[in-house]
């Protein structure tokens, strides 16, 4: 008699199923309802095919719908295939390479045949139309295990090059798999899929562009072409994501940076900002306000180099780990007399500094420092360098160039607990300043790392109890563990902010660090006259300036609070009638601290009007010849349709007010 396999299910029950069952079997045993949601399975915890048989006793998992992360990644798969097919369907010859799920949908790889020009925007409806043929086709996708012979005969076959010449780097002791898609249609994959193309809902997805990219990410091979595409579970999803979409278009901080006269980027310092008066004025309001919050809470400020030695990288760590991201310039003045080389290869070479961290041990190291000195709090707004790739450049978002909120913490093993909850207490009335809802993370350690399992263990256990004490650790704070995603030198808990339409974005971050200190002989006399090392403590809150002004400008639609707008208040005239008044109007606004321009240009008022609101100035003082005789001025009010008649000491009144930064505010 066959030993039947027993499967555990979530509930604490257990099925007994013939050998050879799948989950999609447990499914129909337990009602139909459950058989027609079933996308896919959990088994001992991974994901895989509902109809893949089980290898063993077994726990179960069911997938539907409603595990939306797991649904959403096995959907947008199966688009990125059905994408593949479809391509192929209309152009015979297309090959096909790779097409991964994404964060909101999926792209794949493909390279036209050689009988038409690459892939453009116009081929996306047909192929769009074509994807809803295979869909509502409702084709079985189905699993099969194949010699990796068998995949390099098969590509070669098929003149599929790019695939052909993967299969053969293939180790031959894996499990190696491709799906069918019907019976006419396959792609080499780990998998796992949906049952069958029908499960897709062929209204929540649409394709969303076309790109150039080169065979396994190397411009020195052949180009492709990349589609990409959205997908979702149902159309209301993707209505929603392309609300969003079109939502974060109209944010885009790179446009409003253009209308607002605030920044630009150019080639001649790609990756590097140019501020505009007005952008820069955004800039020192955070940066005082920033400086107020350090200094209330302990820091002292430093400045340090720009560039060291590469000895001290590589006795960092920084060298060995980090090096392609850094910007390296010899130590001696270059050739340029004659054709020799234009570096000696004996030369020494430094650095510009990718992070502060080094230079502020050697700041530390200054001296003999006492456990009564500890905690010593060391903040910089320092500038660094990081050698990012062209392609990953995105606004401020991503730059070369760029500056922190950065500051290290030096203290005893009995101080980190203590320093770490004060800094998350700190970092949360930063963030409710700025009316942001964020969720606390904390990184694990990665696979590659320095240090003992026996620091990490008390590392990651100091950042758990520093967050318990704040009264963080619970839902309300989104707090959540992240295995693996941990510094190469310690973990970290990150803060990932919540913006007006919903997007996340990880700014703050602390790190407990107990490798940096003995990499750079950092110590201490301690109270029983010996050196100790110190814990280093690395922390920002905004991140990098550059970014956090990004985040601010899209948060806000460009409509920042009065106290960071750049200009808070114009006076624009009607008549010229009214120009004397608004010079002395715009006397007294200076003198209260408010930063105002006068527009009193011979144009309409409503010319006016919509120039100013198109560059976010929050309050506009209307004056014409009623209000210059009555001393009052007409606010209108960015966003608001209606115009407010009030005295110009009550306007300067209102506008001190809501020029007041949050800090500094009575509350």
């Amino acid at each position: 008699m066959t030993e039947l396999l027993k499967i555990s299910l979530p509930d604490g029950s257990v099925r007994e199923m013939e050998p050879g069952s799948s989950p999609a079997d447990v499914a129909a045993a337990i009602g139909p309802g459950l058989a027609k949601a079933a996308l896919a399975a959990r088994v001992n915890g991974e994901l895989r095919d509902i109809g893949r048989p089980f290898d063993c006793d077994s726990e179960l998992a069911l997938v539907t719908s409603r595990d939306e992360e797991d649904a959403l990644e096995l959907a947008r798969h199966d688009y990125a295939h059905v994408l593949a097919e479809a391509v192929q369907s209309l152009w015979p010859g297309t090959q096909i390479t790779f097409g991964p799920a994404t964060d909101d949908g999926f792209y794949y790889d493909v390279k036209a045949p050689e009988s038409r020009d690459p892939f453009s925007m116009d081929d996306l409806p047909a192929i769009e139309e074509e994807m809803r043929r295979i869909i509502k086709a409702d084709k079985p996708l189905r699993r099969e295990v194949w010699s990796r012979e068998q995949l390099i005969e098969k590509w070669t076959a098929d003149g599929e090059t790019f695939k052909a010449e993967w299969a053969r780097e293939l180790p031959e002791d894996e499990e190696l798999t491709v799906y069918w898609s019907g019976d006419d249609w396959l792609d080499m994959c780990r998998g796992p899929h949906l049952a069958s193309t029908g499960k897709l809902d062929p209204q929540a997805f649409k394709l969303m562009r076309v790109a150039g990219a080169y065979w396994r990410g190397d411009q020195k091979n052949a180009q492709l072409t990349r589609i990409y595409g959205t997908g979702w579970l149902n159309k209301k999803q993707l209505n929603a994501h392309l609300t969003r979409l079109e939502e974060a278009a109209k944010r885009d901080h790179r446009k409003l940076g253009r209308e607002m006269d605030l920044f630009h980027l150019q080639e001649e310092a790609h990756g590097s900002v140019f501020w505009h008066p007005q952008g820069y004025r955004i800039w020192r309001q955070l940066e005082a306000y920033m400086r107020r919050k350090m200094d209330g809470a302990g820091y002292r400020e430093i400045k340090t180099p720009q560039v060291m030695d590469a000895r001290q990288w590589e006795q960092s760590g920084h060298w060995g780990k980090y090096r392609e991201n850094m910007f390296v310039i010899p130590d001696e003045v270059p050739n340029t007399e004659d054709e020799g080389d234009l570096v000696s290869k004996d030369a020494d070479w430094m650095a510009l500094k990718p992070m502060n961290c080094p230079a502020h041990v050697l700041v530390f190291k200054q001296g003999i420092t006492s456990y009564r000195d500890l905690p010593i709090r060391l903040g910089e707004m320092g500038c660094c360098h990081r050698n990012e790739p062209h392609g990953a450049l995105h606004g401020l978002m991503r730059v070369r160039q760029f500056t922190q909120d950065d500051a290290h913490i030096f203290c005893t093993e009995n101080q980190v607990v203590e320093e770490v909850r004060a800094f998350c207490k700190l970092a949360d009335s930063v963030y409710r300043d700025f009316g942001f809802k964020y969720a606390i993370k904390l990184a694990l350690r990665p696979e590659k790392r320095l240090g003992s399992d026996a620091d990490w263990d008390k590392a990651e256990q100091e950042l758990r109890d520093a967050v318990r004490d704040a009264g963080m650790m619970n839902d309300a704070y989104g707090w959540e563990e992240l295995p693996g995603e941990g510094a190469f030198y310690a973990p970290k808990l990150e803060w990932h902010l919540t913006d007006a339409i919903g997007r996340t974005w990880q700014v703050g971050t602390i790190q407990g660090d107990r490798v940096l200190p003995d990499r750079l002989d950092a110590s201490y006399i301690g109270e029983d006259g010996e050196k100790h090392r110190p814990v280093m403590l690395h922390r920002a809150i905004f991140g990098s300036y550059e970014r956090f002004i990004g985040i601010l400008i899209e948060h806000f639609a460009g409509k920042l609070p009065v106290w960071l707008a750049p200009t808070q208040a114009v006076v624009a005239t009607i008549v010229s009638d009214a120009d004397d008044y608004a010079n002395e109007a715009l006397a007294k606004l200076r003198a209260a601290g408010i930063r105002t321009e006068a527009d009193v240009r011979n144009e309409k008022i409503n010319y006016k009007v919509r120039e100013h609101s198109l560059a976010k100035v929050p309050h506009l003082l209307v004056i014409g010849k009623r209000e210059a005789e009555e001393g009052t001025v007409a606010v209108r009010t960015l966003g608001e349709k209606e115009q407010r008649v009030m005295s110009l000491d009550e306007a300067i009144a209102m506008l001190r007010t809501e020029a007041t930064p949050p800090d500094l505010r009575d509350n």
